[in-house]
């Protein structure tokens, strides 16, 4: 005999295992055949994932970003923080509404009104001109506006760059007391005067029937922003990332362990 033969006369055969169900082969029907993937080279083509995290972003979102979270880490001054708190979305609807209705005339609604005025005076008519009644943009005039207070109402936005550019403009109007408030969206303020965006907007005269709804928003912006004193003096930034964050935790929790150690007390 063979060695093989020797080894298979020695392998003795097992019984099988009580209680155990034998697998019965499942009928496979015909018409439905199973096709797997294969997503290797050259196979199928792969699923769509989620790969935001892997995008190159443009530059300028990059920036976007970096400067948000520069802003986040680093601790800000009152005079620049203010900026944050701005009216909140119901607010700002009402005061949109009202500033909607005294926008100024474009330049073709001004051409044809001088045409008019024009034609009225070469056929000999008495020329009825009024002074047309918008909201007045533009820093320096509303800055004149503020400082002659003429202006009932100042709108700033909070988006304005450089921020240097209006940062002094909330402490003028406190020290004019002409009502102010802090909206925002530039470019919301420069869609009301036909501008791509506008740093700040003022209204100094309203209609008869808009009086009560400019003074109750005047007193409610007095109230918010000229009289409130936590703007004045409320710090912004100094948020850390999670990182950090959990870094400054745990070493708390160290120190408050070392402390209790000396005092012979245990912390958990």
């Amino acid at each position: 005999m063979g060695k093989a033969a020797k080894a298979a006369a020695g392998k003795k055969k097992l019984p099988s295992a009580p209680l155990v169900d034998k697998k019965k082969k499942t009928q496979k029907n015909p018409l439905f055949e199973k096709t797997p993937r294969n997503y290797r080279l050259g196979g199928d083509i792969q699923p769509k994932r989620d790969l935001t995290r892997f995008v190159r972003w443009p530059k300028y979102v990059r920036l976007q970003r970096m400067k948000k979270i520069m802003l986040m880490r680093l601790k800000m001054p009152p005079a620049i923080n203010q900026f944050n708190m701005t009216i909140d979305k119901n607010q700002a609807a009402t005061l949109l509404r009202l500033l909607k209705k005294y926008t100024p005339e474009t330049g073709e609604a001004k051409k044809n009104r001088l045409m008019e005025m024009a034609q009225q005076k070469k056929d000999g008519q008495e020329v009825k001109t009024k002074k047309p009644q918008v909201i007045k943009y533009g820093l320096n005039h509303v800055t004149t506006l503020i400082e002659n207070k003429t202006a009932k109402l100042v709108v700033i936005a909070h988006d304005v760059d450089p921020i240097e550019m209006v940062c002094w403009l909330p402490a003028l109007c406190r020290k004019k007391d002409v009502p102010y408030c802090i909206i925002k969206g530039k470019g919301r303020l420069g869609m009301l005067v036909h501008k791509k965006a506008a740093s700040c907007v003022a209204l100094t005269t309203v209609r008869q029937e808009d009086k009560a709804e400019l003074d109750k928003l005047a007193d409610n912006f007095k109230a918010q922003f000229n009289d409130n004193a936590e703007v004045r003096r409320r710090w912004g930034g100094g948020i850390m990332g999670i990182k950090s964050q959990h870094v400054t935790q745990r070493r708390e929790k160290a120190i408050q362990i070392e402390q209790a150690k000396k005092l012979g007390l245990q912390i958990s």
